[in-house]
């Protein structure tokens, strides 16, 4: 089992932010900042990073052609990356092993691992519905972290 305790004292320090990398079909790289933290797969149960996600964007779009991505968190010259498989649980992504009622939860989860919070979770859940969010979970088949001081 992966070590992840340095991931999350990286992501505590950032207050979630980090990175997340796809890689496209011509080979180039699609990169961008989300707001992550780690979390266990609601259906396995395999420890990894979790991240939501608003529907219809370019980085969905790649984690489902592609299946996995990379995600670092850094903070000074500290950095650890995460790779692995990913598994996508939103409205346009359905898990037949997770049961859609549960989404709303799901993603409040995500974003409380993430280091969120809300004042209004009734308007959180709408806002998440209403954008088709959906929950990115990446299983920690790989870390690579780095120390310079």
């Amino acid at each position: 089992m992966a070590d992840l305790s340095r991931v999350r004292d990286l992501a505590l320090a950032e207050h979630g932010l980090a990175t997340i990398s796809v890689a496209r079909t011509d080979g180039t790289v699609h990169s961008s900042v989300v707001n992550a933290g780690l979390i266990d797969d609601p259906v396995t149960g395999t420890p990894g990073v979790g991240f939501v996600a608003r529907g219809g964007t370019r980085k969905l779009a790649l984690l489902r052609e592609r299946g996995n991505g990379t995600i670092v968190f850094r903070r000074g010259w500290q950095w650890a990356s995460v790779q692995g498989p990913v598994r996508l649980i939103g409205p346009d992504d359905e898990d037949p092993a997770f049961d859609p009622a549960g989404l709303p939860r799901l993603l409040r989860d995500v974003f409380i691992a993430a280091t969120g919070s809300h004042d209004d979770w009734h308007e959180y859940d709408r806002v998440m519905a209403a954008e088709r969010r959906c929950a990115v979970f990446l299983a920690a088949q790989r870390i690579y972290p780095a120390d310079r001081k």
